[in-house]
């Protein structure tokens, strides 16, 4: 027994040293490949989604070449230790049939992942909604993709149950923002203050960083039941627009109080019998 430790023992060492360096190296090594491929292909994206696409990929591809070297490190080390490695490779072929035929939906995981890694849909750090839930994208593998939603919960989504998936934040966000005023208001006027508020707001250092292009007034989007809709839009850098549409909200309120500009909020007259009023 101890003469055969002293003699497989070593070998297995070895064996799982090599396997486990093997790893370390592919895992080293492949984002770099990748990052130089992508900044390659993708220069003339943002840098944001460049690198979302870096992490996404690498990871992908390392637990992937981990799990080959983990079977390979195994099948390896059966053989050393005496084990005829012929059937249990024919066995594993024959189960792996079977287990086909069961396993349908966990091929069609595999295949939606690949579509989503080549086609870029999303990646890491997106913020998205798949399978009718939407969240910040916290790992994308060949079989699932798991978020993360405003309350902090975490969903496992398997990639066969994605058939629309929307990226709120590939290469550049919107802001879509309806500000209403008043019937009695002159439009003229409060068109020219909001574009004003968004122009300032676009000229500050710390919001020109988040800004691609500035928010203006698009057009008199709706005659609603109490006021009349303003429609502005404007860009932002990826996954930026929630922040600048809530700073905006603040400043144009904060400016139509200033300016005597009303936003209008639904009224209601009851009368307790007796004659309508005339006015």
């Amino acid at each position: 027994m101890i003469e055969w430790l002293e003699v497989n023992g070593i070998r297995i060492a070895i064996i799982v040293i090599l396997g486990f360096a093997g790893w370390l190296t592919s895992k080293r090594l492949i984002p770099r490949f990748i990052r130089r491929t992508m900044v390659f292909r993708m220069k003339d994206k943002p840098e944001l989604m460049v690198k979302t696409r870096i992490k996404t990929i690498s990871h992908v591809i390392t637990n992937t070449i981990g799990v080959v070297i983990g079977i390979i490190v195994l099948f390896t080390i059966l053989g050393q230790i005496g084990v005829n490695i012929g059937p249990a490779l024919a066995s594993l072929g024959i189960l792996g049939l079977a287990v086909s035929f069961g396993a349908q939906s966990l091929i069609k995981d595999i295949i939606n992942g690949l579509f989503i890694l080549i086609e870029s849909q999303y990646g890491i750090g997106d913020v998205v909604r798949v399978g009718g839930i939407s969240g910040l994208v916290e790992e994308v593998n060949l079989r699932r993709t798991v978020l993360r939603d405003l309350d902090g919960v975490v969903h496992y989504i398997p990639n066969s149950e994605i058939s629309t998936a929307s990226n709120f934040t590939k290469e550049y966000s919107r802001v879509n923002l309806n500000i209403s005023v008043g019937y009695g208001e002159d439009l003229d006027r409060a068109i020219e203050v909001i574009n004003s508020v968004c122009s300032k707001m676009f000229e500050e250092p710390d919001w020109h960083k988040k800004i691609i292009k500035p928010p203006e007034v698009l057009r008199v989007d709706a005659l609603g039941d109490s006021g009349i809709d303003i429609k502005i839009l404007g860009d932002t850098k990826p996954s930026m627009q929630w922040e600048v549409t809530g700073e905006l909200r603040k400043r144009i309120k904060k400016e139509f109080d200033r300016q005597g500009i009303e936003i209008p909020w639904p009224h209601m007259k009851v009368y307790f019998g007796g004659p309508m009023p005339e006015n």
